[in-house]
């Protein structure tokens, strides 16, 4: 016998509704509703804390249809199929949910595991329809409403303070180099990639001091929301531009660098999700398909003298990477370390591991490196804004 399917509604701020039936938690649930373009990786993409306090619609018509696996974690007790630890996803959206599932790394089915993990979600959507509203509209809020539940929410609070760890924890003890992880909201792939290229990785929360840190290189992680709430992250990293240890920024990591260098961020339309976006190497010319997942970007006229623009978007255009002339500080948009999606860029932990090892060699040395000209010190209003920007005024 079927189970009774339950009547649900996805409600956009504009007014705009769309019907379909409730899968997963049964409840309504308030997020800014975004949409992914990936035809798999449904079990990473939901575990991105990235995707903290949003509605998640899937471009892809079928969902669900290998099931979820299992919870198997490896000798460093970080999840092998998950990105965190649990769902981060506010909701699902999709136009078929898979019920039955056939994969033989399956463990449970989609609804089962979002039932289990509270989370709600709804099918019989035309979700490419429901796509094409927020490429021309732009992203919006939005809410799943299932009748006999009043609307949750979990997007007003801060969002990387709600997903970074709390604590301390040092990975591969005695690996080296020593990589300090900032964690705005890190995937786990983040840690797989640096561990099993030797490095010894100690996680600190977002909004941790590095003047007891012992590391060769710091990386700043992927997180949600605006990277303009990072205020103490923004000034941490101003300081560490002064000195000669390598910096390397992913996704989040990648505005908080530009704004700690003196640049400014801003919201995209709809952003970049996916695993299909094509970024370019101005250096080479070089195109590479990408794994994405941000809605804010660096604005590339904002960057200071002495940085430039290393990667643009295939598409629009938009600052894929940045990076110092003057000192081994870079960051990306995209995800290297993929998971879900393709890790062709992968060669970039390589790249900061191999500056990070030539940090430790030189760990006694004098400093090589100092902040660009045009770039704001800390307590100092940014060039290139012109006056003191929000940011700023927050970090003095």
């Amino acid at each position: 016998m079927k189970p009774r399917r339950i009547e649900a509604r996805l409600v956009l701020e504009d007014g705009t509704v769309y019907d379909g039936w409730s899968f997963g938690a049964p409840k309504s649930i308030e997020g800014e509703v975004v949409f992914t373009t990936g035809m798999a990786g449904y079990p990473q993409s939901l575990t991105d804390p990235s995707y903290f306090g949003q509605i998640l619609v899937n471009t892809y018509p079928l969902v669900g249809n290998y099931g979820v696996p299992g919870d198997e974690v490896d000798s460093q007790g970080i999840p092998l199929h998950f990105e965190s630890d649990r769902i981060w996803a506010s909701g699902l959206v999709v136009s078929e949910v898979c019920r039955e599932p056939s994969h033989y790394a399956s463990a449970k089915s989609l609804p089962k595991w979002l039932e289990s993990e509270g989370v709600p979600g709804i099918e019989g959507i035309d979700t490419r329809a429901l796509t094409m509203r927020l490429r021309e509209r732009g992203v919006m809020r939005g809410t799943i409403v299932v009748p006999g539940s009043r609307a949750e929410s979990e997007a007003y609070t801060h969002a990387v303070n709600a997903v970074s760890k709390q604590e301390r924890r040092t990975y591969n003890t005695g690996g080296s180099p020593k990589v300090a992880l900032v964690d705005c909201g890190a995937k786990n792939n983040i840690l797989r990639c640096l561990i099993s290229r030797g490095a010894e990785v100690q996680v600190l929360p977002w909004n941790s001091s590095l003047e007891e840190v012992d590391y060769d290189g710091l990386f700043l992680s992927n997180g949600p929301g605006d990277p303009k709430a990072c205020t103490k992250t923004i000034a941490t990293v101003r300081h560490v531009l002064v000195g000669n240890k390598p910096v390397f920024g992913i996704c989040l990591g990648a505005q908080i660098m530009g704004l700690a260098a003196g640049g400014d961020t801003y919201k995209l339309p709809y952003g970049h999700r996916g695993q299909n976006q094509p970024c370019i190497d101005k250096t080479t010319g070089r195109c590479y398909i990408t794994s994405q997942n941000h809605g804010y970007a660096v604005r590339a006229e904002s960057l200071p003298s002495g940085w430039e623009v290393w990667f643009v978007n295939g598409n629009d255009g938009t600052v894929e990477g940045l990076r110092s002339t003057e000192g081994p500080f870079s960051a990306v948009q995209f995800h290297p370390e993929g998971c879900p999606g393709p890790r062709d860029t992968e060669f970039l932990f390589d790249s900061f591991l191999a500056q990070a090892r030539e940090a430790a060699a030189l760990r006694s040395g004098p400093r090589r490196f100092s902040i660009p000209d045009g770039a704001a010190r800390p307590g100092e209003a940014s060039p290139a804004a012109g006056r003191v920007s929000p940011v700023e005024e927050a970090v003095r």
